[in-house]
């Protein structure tokens, strides 16, 4: 059974013209564009994907305090859950972002334990109470930050996705050590174990390190080239059918779960659907 997740919204807000400023990003539209993010998750589901992902990636408590939206966090992600869950059909899940609290490229800045663990357990929370079906801790490259986050969101009791990232080019995390991070997710209680924000190719080898966990595993990739300021950037939208052909790949690696990261687009999601309708897809 293969699981669809939706794309990206950051990069897919930017393509439309609205607006992604540090140190929001991608949270500004929650309160600047909720037509267009809705409009967004909205053909996310008509091109077939079952899982989609809140807005809630930059709309933490820790990030919206360092953009001076201090005490924001609670209202901005309740409208950004309302919105995804107001877009898609009913029997659609709605998964919480947890972001890395520094940078996704950057686990030299991640924060000790004892500010990330609360930080992030104040995130879970908020997710949980806004009524997310699952969080997803996502593109985390730092694995002591990602099994931080993990635990905390583990204390909602809610199922809880964890994704690690290679980084642009690859290298921030090697086969061995993604394989020996997604078992200790695992003994910890993650329901399911991906990689994400990588480029396709590096995905595809990256997957193999999963096999054999027990738990449903993936990833989703992106399309374009990094770029300094938001960390991935795409020139027009690129070709979906590449895209979907290694989606297939992923799935014959033992990706159960799969979908688009930065630079992809609806077009892509409903590319990948569209192959993948010729296999047996259900839930993860």
């Amino acid at each position: 059974m293969v699981t669809l997740l939706d794309g990206p919204v950051g990069t897919e807000l930017a393509r439309r013209g609205v607006p992604t400023p540090l140190p929001l990003w991608s949270a500004a539209a929650i309160r600047d564009a909720p037509d267009v993010l809705a409009a967004i998750h909205r053909e996310y589901a008509a091109a077939g994907a079952t899982v989609h992902t809140a807005n809630t990636f930059r709309a933490s408590p820790w990030a919206l305090d360092a953009a001076g939206l201090r005490g924001q966090a609670p209202t901005l992600i309740r409208a950004a859950v309302a919105i995804t869950r107001a877009s898609v059909p009913g029997s659609h899940r709605v998964a919480g972002s947890i972001a890395p609290l520094r940078d996704c490229y950057r686990p030299d800045l991640s924060p000790p334990p004892d500010v990330a663990a609360p930080a992030h357990r104040q995130t879970a929370t908020l997710l949980a109470d806004a009524g997310v079906d699952l969080i997803l801790c996502e593109t985390f490259p730092h694995v002591g930050e990602a099994l931080i986050a993990l635990r905390a969101a583990l204390q909602t009791a809610l199922p809880v996705w964890v994704s690690f990232t290679a980084g642009p080019d690859g290298d921030l995390l090697d086969r061995e050590q993604i394989g020996a991070a997604g078992r200790k997710a695992v003994q910890e209680g993650a329901a399911a174990v991906l990689v994400n924000c990588v480029r396709p190719g590096r995905l595809l080898e990256l997957l193999p390190a999963l096999a054999g966990l027990g738990v449903p595993v993936g990833g989703y990739c992106n399309v374009g080239v990094p770029c300094s300021v938001h960390g991935w950037r795409t020139e027009g939208v690129d070709d979906p059918e590449p895209f979907a052909q290694l989606v297939l790949a992923h799935v014959a690696a033992g990706a159960r779960i799969v979908g688009g990261c930065c630079g992809t687009t609806p077009a892509h999601i409903e590319a990948a659907a569209a192959l993948l309708s010729t296999r047996t897809t259900g839930p993860a």
